[in-house]
Formats: structure tokens, C-alpha cells, sequence
């Protein structure tokens, strides 16, 4: 029979680990250099547009710039951008990329292989506006889904900044083990719903934000997946070539003085109450996580199903004439 002593020490060594899972991220974006020394106490997650096909390549460099990313951070669980959205019916319209159920978002993450439990860094390619904002929509999601602020991360600059900083990547399978990450209280707080936008835009009480580029903005152009162009109501535009940075072939979310001075360029409010969306939810999860999470704004909100659920399912929208 084990001794007390050696159970206590099993305890201890077990409690340790644990309390190493449980330590929390240093803000809800991390550098190269942190990821580098921390790789060991958390899950690293790239998500791209096709895993397969555009994490597999061997990357390019020219001098000091990336020109195309290639492979991931070692280790890496690999999720893919296409399965973390779900096509449904709503008011008797099928509407494809909307915010997924509890049970739909859990079995993606679980097919990645995430488990519940252990800090989460988050690695999109880190070329362009898109690629970042992969990773806010999955960063948007877990928060939603009952991951709290201290254990998701997203590095910045993605695959692009970890080999710009000279780290190595990997261009192997990911781990093929699945996972055990439960969905937990949905966040309210962060989520806008239809009938909130429909009160909202009605009586002024939030500002709204359209991260989308300026032709859609304005009606000059319209994505298939809406069925009028244009914007809601009052919305003020944060347009996709201001959102992030980009040097060097990598693509960062700049500081907090950065976008608050880009904000009164275009007449944007950094504390009031605000609404962010586009056309699925996927460019303005970018600019909730600077209004949320850089500018911290804690009563801002992501449309999730944006104008693709707002005009396929009848509401007004503002631009151009026709």
C-alpha cells in the first residue's frame, strides 16, 4: 500500500498540473516570443480557409518579409474556417455561415481535438484582414461558448509574425486524437440578436459599426449571399483597410491609441454602446475584438449573422440609389 506521503506527493504533482493548465494568458493577444516560451501550457489552434491544403506547403521568405505562409506552429490542432459556421432555417429561410448551436460548435472543436481545461492561443495564416479575423470569429465563438477572457488568446500576426521572429514550422499532420471540449453558458453579453438589432436601430440606442469594405458600405456593391446592399440604418463604416496592419508580409491588430485616433477619423465613438457586423459575422468579429477586447469596451456586441440574416430576412437597409 502507497504511504500517505507518496498519495499527498501524487496530490500535489497532480494539482500542480492542473493549476499549470488553469494559468491564465496574458491578454487576448500574445506574441511570437510569448507562444514560443509557453507552447507547453497551452493548446496552440490554427484555423485557416482549407487546414489541408494551405498549412501543408512549405513557406517563402524574401530577406526579412514573408511572402507566403506555409505549415504551422508546431503542435498545432488544426481547425478548419468552414466548419465552425452552420447553414439553418430561420423564419423559414435557409441561411448559410450563421453562429452554430452549442452542440454543432462543440463537435467541431472536439474534431479538432481541443480539450476543455487548458488555455487556448489561437493561430490564424496572418496574411491580410481575412486570415486575422478567422481567428476572431473562433476566438468570438469560444468566449461565447463559455471560455473566459484569461484562457483564449489570438498571437498576433498568426503563422506569418511566428516566422518572421525565426521559429520553425511544421508541415506534418495535425494530431488526429479527438478531443473533449464541452460548450458551457452561452454569453448573452456579447452576442446581438436580431430582435436586438431591429430595437436598437429603431430607437438610436447603440452605435453601430459596419467592418465591411466601403463599396458594401455604401451599396455599390453587394455580396450574392445578401439580398439588398447598403448598410443599416445609421451605421458608422470601420473599413477593412483599417482594421489591421500589415509590414513586412505579416498582418497585425495595432494599440489602443492606434485605433482610437482611427475611430475619430471616422466619427466612431471607442465607449459608447456598440453593435459590430458585415455580411456573416466574420469581418466584423475583427472589429469587436478591437472595440471588446483592445479598446475594451465591455458593452459591445458582434452581429453574428450580420446582413446576411438582417435583408434576406426583410429588414431595411440605407445606400445608393439603385
Amino acid at each position: 500500500m502507497k504511504s500517505v506521503k507518496t498519495l499527498l506527493a501524487v496530490a500535489v504533482g497532480i494539482g500542480a498540473a492542473h493549476a499549470a493548465f488553469a494559468a491564465n494568458l496574458p491578454g487576448p493577444l500574445v506574441t511570437p516570443q510569448w507562444l514560443k516560451a509557453h507552447m507547453n501550457e497551452v493548446q496552440v489552434v490554427t484555423i485557416g480557409d482549407g487546414v489541408a491544403k494551405m498549412f501543408s506547403a512549405q513557406p517563402q521568405m524574401k530577406g526579412s518579409t514573408v511572402v507566403k505562409v506555409g505549415g504551422h506552429v508546431p503542435g498545432s490542432l488544426m481547425v478548419d474556417f468552414g466548419d465552425i459556421r452552420q447553414a439553418r432555417v430561420e423564419n423559414g429561410v435557409k441561411l448559410k455561415a450563421l453562429l452554430p448551436t452549442a452542440e454543432f460548435f462543440t463537435a467541431a472543436m472536439d474534431k479538432a481535438g481541443l480539450d476543455s481545461g487548458k488555455p487556448i492561443v489561437i493561430v490564424p495564416e496572418g496574411e491580410g484582414l481575412a486570415p486575422m479575423d478567422m481567428g476572431t470569429r473562433l476566438y468570438f465563438q469560444l468566449r461565447y461558448f463559455g471560455e473566459p477572457a484569461s484562457q483564449v488568446a489570438l498571437l498576433n500576426g498568426g503563422t506569418a509574425a511566428w516566422l518572421h521572429a525565426g521559429y520553425q514550422v511544421d508541415t506534418g499532420a495535425a494530431p488526429g486524437a479527438a478531443g473533449s471540449w464541452k460548450a458551457g453558458k452561452e454569453d448573452g453579453a456579447i452576442l446581438a440578436t436580431l430582435a436586438e438589432v431591429q430595437h436598437a436601430v429603431h430607437d438610436g440606442s447603440r452605435q453601430f459599426i459596419d467592418a465591411r469594405p466601403t463599396p458594401q458600405y455604401l451599396g455599390i456593391v453587394r455580396k450574392p449571399i445578401d439580398k439588398s446592399a447598403g448598410h443599416l440604418p445609421g451605421a458608422k463604416s470601420f473599413p477593412t483597410d483599417s482594421i489591421v496592419s500589415t509590414k513586412d508580409g505579416v498582418t497585425e491588430f495595432m494599440s489602443a491609441p492606434d485605433y482610437k485616433a482611427i475611430f475619430k477619423a471616422y466619427g466612431i465613438s471607442h465607449s459608447m454602446p456598440t453593435t459590430t457586423y458585415c455580411n456573416t459575422g466574420h469581418l466584423a468579429s475583427g472589429a469587436w475584438f478591437v472595440v471588446h477586447e483592445i479598446l475594451g469596451n465591455r458593452d459591445s456586441k458582434l452581429y453574428a449573422n450580420s446582413m446576411n440574416e438582417w435583408t434576406n430576412l426583410g429588414n431595411p437597409t440605407v445606400g445608393l440609389p439603385g
